[in-house]
């Protein structure tokens, strides 16, 4: 047992902690203990991921508790990928924001930041379906915060709206938890996939219940439609830091969908066989179509990158409804690309709009930006990424959808929804793209002055190489996209042949 497995939970949460309680007033140091720590965190991760590369299932028991009495984190490829993921993203926004400022315009923006990873890293590593729910309110209640930072009436507006939906997701997740452990008498995820293959077909109907209400849960954290009202607002107003960080957050329910319904309700398990594949894949459908017509119809930018986060959350689980390793793989691929792209997206319109002045967000000509030519580039970039176009990660990803659903019924169907909203996209990005850096407006001058008042300041140094290292992994996933479909086909195996994984954390020999 490698007690490496909970370093990335308790590093944050012991971060937190001292960030709080001894810095609060110390600003400087707030940042070398974050960036420091979150560096120790993405080295653990590499250490971790390195190790599940081997195909070796690791199990941490807490307090030497076995499975399924005692709490558990367990360690796979899927795992130890989201957790690098989000380690990486992590690291490169907190950079941004010290660039930036964004994180002394408000309080304990650190300590938050630190909490909200913590929350984040365990639902990735939990092996326990309660302490999913657990590790879902950590990052939940810093997300509040999180939310409403550097303060605002719109940002608290929808701050509350977002805390009220989530709410309201919570609760339902209990009732889901609470009908799961009435049937199986247990919440561990690998004591549960077997408890429910045991469960006969006519008693199955509350076990069907609690499957179903347990992807109701996941499909609010992963704003498919029509559980997804609560996003666009809350992304648009967020800060740009926070923002790029909830990229991964929709993530999280991604990731339930597919460590649940793959090891607990796959496809083998009679009472609840294609139970939510339709569901999940006119759900997908719906949701790309709606968040790319958002990109087209966007008045401000950082609605422009909510719904883009709305489509490719819909082009995931579009993935996802397939159920296969194929489907499986593309799904994860995709996963990985669209987490990085989202998160450049919310930076670059966080510089546009930091330099427009008055018009800030709103989608109309304003004076010509200072480096306009590299912010323009950025913006070209993360557009080209998330619309899924050559020659960046998002075209392979959306082409290994396109293959992996051959075999599905509605192969046509999704081909033509995919296809199509990749133009609306472009056509979006291009509108946004034409009115912003090319539509310039030079203001007039006063009477008195000869040339216009309005000279926008350079852009400090950090935050730019915070979105080119960002740029780079998305050109990185593209050149060895060989080597991460090699590990990723091989995770998708492992998803799909969960039995080593129960007799791991089971100690089944």
């Amino acid at each position: 047992m490698s007690h490496w497995i909970i370093a990335p939970v308790v590093l944050p949460a012991v971060l937190a902690a001292i960030l709080t309680l001894s810095m609060r007033h110390h600003p400087a140091l707030q940042r070398v203990f974050s960036l420091a720590g979150s560096g120790a965190v993405l080295a653990i991760a590499i250490s971790l991921m390195t190790h599940a590369a081997t195909g070796a299932i690791e199990v941490y028991e807490l307090g030497n508790w076995p499975a399924p009495f005692g709490i558990v984190l367990v360690l796979d490829r899927l795992s130890a990928l989201m957790v690098l993921l989000t380690a990486v993203l992590a690291i490169i926004i907190l950079l941004y924001a010290v660039g930036t400022g964004w994180d002394q315009r408000g309080n304990s923006f650190h300590a938050l930041f630190q909490f909200q990873l913590m929350g984040i890293f365990g639902a990735f590593l939990t092996g326990d379906a309660f302490n999913l729910f657990v590790f879902f309110e950590v990052l939940l209640i810093a997300s509040y915060g999180l939310m409403i930072h550097a303060g605002g009436r719109r940002r608290f507006r929808a701050g509350v709206q977002y805390v009220i939906y989530n709410l309201l997701g919570s609760t339902l997740f209990l009732f889901a938890l609470g009908t799961l452990y009435a049937v199986t008498g247990t919440l561990n995820m690998a004591d549960l996939a077997q408890r429910a293959a045991e469960v006969p077909p006519e008693d199955s109907g509350l076990l069907r219940v609690g499957a179903m209400l347990l992807f109701l849960v996941f499909a609010i954290k992963a704003a498919l439609l029509p559980l997804h009202f609560w996003l666009p607002e809350t992304y648009a107003e967020a800060p740009a830091p926070v923002a790029a960080l909830f990229a991964i957050m929709t993530k999280v329910g991604a990731y339930a969908i597919l460590r649940m319904y793959t090891l607990v309700f796959g496809p083998d398990l009679a009472t609840t066989a294609n139970l939510i594949d339709q569901i999940l894949l006119y759900g997908a459908l719906l949701t790309l179509a709606v968040g790319m017509i958002g990109i087209l119809g966007a008045k401000r930018l950082g609605r422009l990158a909510a719904f883009a986060a709305i489509a490719s959350m819909g082009t995931l689980l579009i993935a996802l409804s397939g159920f296969t390793v194929a489907t499986t793989s593309a799904a994860i691929y995709y996963l990985v690309h669209s987490t990085l792209a989202g998160a450049l997206l919310f930076i670059v319109v966080d510089l546009v709009r930091e330099q427009r002045g008055e018009i800030a967000g709103a989608l109309r000509p304003g004076p010509q930006l200072a480096q306009h030519g590299l912010i323009t580039a950025l913006f070209f970039g993360a557009a080209i990424a998330t619309a899924g176009m050559p020659p960046l990660s998002g075209f392979i990803g959306k082409l290994l959808i396109l293959d992996a659903v051959r075999d599905m019924s509605e192969v046509w169907l999704v081909w033509s929804v995919i296809l199509i909203t990749s133009l609306v996209a472009m056509l979006g990005f291009a509108q946004a793209g034409s009115v912003i850096f090319w539509k310039t407006e030079t203001p007039e001058p006063a009477p008195d002055e000869t040339e216009p008042t309005h000279t926008a300041p350079p852009q400090p140094t950090l935050p730019v190489v915070a979105c080119f290292a960002m740029l780079a992994s998305l050109v990185a996933l593209s050149v060895f996209a060989g080597s991460a479909m090699g590990y990723i086909e091989a995770t998708a195996d492992q998803l799909h042949d969960p039995a080593n994984y129960i007799s791991t954390v089971l100690r089944q020999r």
